[in-house]
């Protein structure tokens, strides 16, 4: 069996992953919690994170894969992981990182305001020039620029980039019970001249599990907009071997439940999404799909959330609600689960039925799952 751990942290990522061999990985890092009020209900995450990897006797996750460079994404990272270049950073209580995933962008990116990144892009540079610990997503003509001006050569460093339509080599269906094909960046978001945009340049992954010949695809969407979504549909869908490269019956949505993941009106009872990203919902989801919002709970008619621009947004999560409910499936809420009240982390565990969501009863500690019938592959 696999498992799928998303952390409740407000409008912050965090999942980790946790393979039936006993590898790791940890996509993103927002440690977002204010342990001064005592209010707040995001978890603490260090703590959990830290707890987790001691029942495992380990100190490493296998990957850590920065999707991209915004707070949401990887606030605490540097308090929390073992980091290379430099010493201060290297504490022995420190989680290491075995390899780190990161878009070009982490590393050819410019304008970083925060102190944090700006540390967490060093990282990244410093096991690119060192040629090893690391795996790039994007084409190689992406980093020439940068390798020139950083005397690095970028012949000698072509293992460890990897392009849209390919699999990261770390692991295989084979040996590890898992795949992840990459979707973003890709090609078309990657002329030389563009400005780079972090959520659109940042990794959006299929992952595919295999559990006793059963395969179990789940989306990684990071916090890319429809127009990006869009795109990898169209891309994909022209590869005519790829459609499947698309399929899900669990996905992480992009940006916390935004309507501009969908579409580029908000709607008032519920989000359009283009035709693209429809097609991605309603015709790529699989029966009893799973839906994860990492987010906030979804605002409610009239309230003061509602009238806030930033996600979730309650026209997006009634879209895709009416999607699941097509399939029979869930839509889980980070901050809501199992309830708002006390938000614990999420878990789906994936074996030979697919995908089950871990529900807490509400009367009790003990744990029940969405469903009990297995489910036919």
């Amino acid at each position: 069996m696999h498992k799928l751990t998303f952390y409740p942290l407000g409008n912050a990522d965090c999942c980790l992953i946790d393979l039936r061999g006993g590898k790791k990985i940890l996509f993103d890092y927002a440690n977002t919690r204010d342990p001064s009020d005592e209010g707040d209900l995001r978890c603490d995450l260090p703590a959990l994170i830290r707890e987790d990897l001691e029942s495992a006797d380990r100190d490493y996750f296998d990957v850590v894969a920065l999707t991209h460079l915004d707070e949401d994404h990887y606030k605490g990272a540097t308090e929390l992981f073992w980091l290379e270049h430099a010493r201060k950073y290297q504490d022995q209580d420190r989680i290491k990182i075995t390899t780190l995933w990161v878009p070009a962008a982490v590393i050819t990116e410019t304008s970083l305001d925060k102190h944090e990144a700006r540390v967490l892009q060093k990282e990244a540079r410093h096991r690119f020039k060192a040629g090893s610990g690391i795996r790039v997503f994007s084409r190689p003509d992406r980093l020439s620029k940068w390798c020139e001006d950083n005397g690095v050569s970028l012949d000698d460093r072509r293992d460890l980039i990897t392009g849209a339509g390919q699999l990261a080599p770390e692991f295989t269906l084979g040996r590890d019970g898992v795949q992840f094909f990459v979707h973003s960046p890709f090609a078309k978001r990657l002329n030389a001249d563009e400005v780079e945009d972090r959520n659109d340049d940042a990794i959006v992954m299929q992952a595919t599990f295999l559990v006793q010949r059963v395969r179990t695809r789940v989306l990684f969407l990071s916090d890319v907009s429809h127009e990006v979504l869009s795109d990898i549909v169209e891309v994909t869908r022209d590869k005519k071997s790829r459609p499947e490269c698309l399929a899900w019956e669990v996905a992480k949505l992009a940006h916390h439940c935004s309507y501009l993941s969908l579409g580029p009106e908000k709607g008032e009872d519920k989000t359009q999404p283009v035709e693209n990203v429809g097609w991605l919902w309603e015709d790529q989801g699989q029966e009893h799909g799973i839906i994860v919002s990492t987010s906030k709970p979804i605002p409610t008619v009239g309230s003061d959330e509602d009238q806030d621009d930033n996600p979730p947004h309650r026209q997006a999560a009634s879209y895709y609600r009416g999607v699941l409910k097509d399939l029979d499936g869930d839509f889980a809420v980070t901050m809501e689960h199992p309830r708002k009240s006390t938000p614990k982390p999420l878990v789906i565990e994936i074996d030979a039925s697919k995908a089950t969501l871990k529900k807490t009863a509400l009367t009790a500690s003990v744990a029940a799952t969405s469903q009990s019938a297995p489910r036919a592959g």
